[in-house]
């Protein structure tokens, strides 16, 4: 019996000190009768490849990236980025999903460079995540940055997991939102950018 119990407090530890491409290789084992055919060689190298690419988020701050691209502009109409593609992964099933943002703002004394809000969305969508928090995760990084009048953030996504798996439903789609300031307060402001998101959805 303790010797059961000492090979139990043992494995932890194993697992701890394997290589990522170590624990994949024993994961092709397990579900594969032949893990050694010339398709699966390399598979393990290349799964530890693909993972760093799609979690790479993690290693990128948000915040430093909007800061590296904001200007003084005297203008307080909306800005809307429309039709931002994303590639995600669920964090339930580590499965992808993927889909457009768009993203719009009012600002306040600063505007922040175009081409970084559409990398802002990578850095959240490139980690694990749920698509509610990915939106809302989005709206603040864009209100903490330039405190601006109001955020409206609309994330459309399909997900595998619901597509290939579980219910197995090909045309579903998940719709989520993030508004705040004046896209949340003022219902001409929202219905503005909900109408521009629209035409762009029917396009």
């Amino acid at each position: 019996m303790a010797a059961k119990e000492n090979k139990n407090e043992e494995s932890p530890r194993i697992l701890a000190d394997a290589t990522p491409r170590e624990i994949y290789a024993e994961l092709l084992k397990r579900y594969d009768k032949d893990p050694t055919r010339d398709g699966l060689l390399r598979t393990p190298e290349r799964m530890e490849k693909a993972m760093a690419f799609l979690t790479r988020g993690y290693e990128q701050d948000p915040g430093q990236i909007l800061r590296d691209a904001l200007f003084d502009v005297d203008y307080d109409q909306m800005v809307i980025v429309r039709d931002v593609e994303f590639y995600s992964m669920c964090e339930h099933h580590m499965l992808p999903f993927f889909g457009k943002a768009h993203i719009a703002y009012i600002p306040n004394g600063k505007v922040i460079g175009l081409s970084k809000m559409a990398r802002l969305v990578d850095v959240f969508a490139r980690r694990l995540q749920v698509q509610e928090r990915l939106t809302r995760e989005v709206a603040d990084a864009i209100e903490d940055a330039i405190h601006p009048q109001g955020v409206g953030v609309v994330m459309e996504a399909q997900h595998l997991c619901m597509m290939m798996r579980g219910v197995e439903k090909q045309d579903s789609s998940t719709v989520t939102s993030a508004m705040t300031g004046v896209f949340r307060d003022q219902q001409g402001t929202r219905n503005e950018f909900l109408s521009l998101v629209r035409n762009s959805s029917n396009r």
